[in-house]
């Protein structure tokens, strides 16, 4: 009886496990999408003052400056995740 009752458990157990099979993503998750969307935008601000034709009262230097050191701090953050 006891035997019977082990193998019951057993192959339920087996039958639980094939009904309901782990699968990992095909892709794993990104890793800090926001820190990375902030960077794309950021590069897509600096080819803007790159390209545009004043220089935005003054400043356009030191925001390209400004915008190079925080896309520079972002990456640097990103190494260690």
């Amino acid at each position: 009886m006891k035997l019977k009752l082990t193998r019951l458990l057993a192959g339920a157990v087996v039958l639980l496990a094939l009904a309901f099979p782990v699968t990992m993503p095909a892709n794993p998750p990104e890793h800090h999408p926001e820190i990375r969307q902030a960077i794309a935008a950021l590069r897509r601000a600096r080819e803007h003052m790159d390209h545009a034709a004043h220089d935005f009262g003054g400043h356009r230097v030191e925001a390209i400056r400004a915008t190079d050191e925080a896309i520079r701090q972002l990456e640097i953050c990103l190494k260690y995740d």
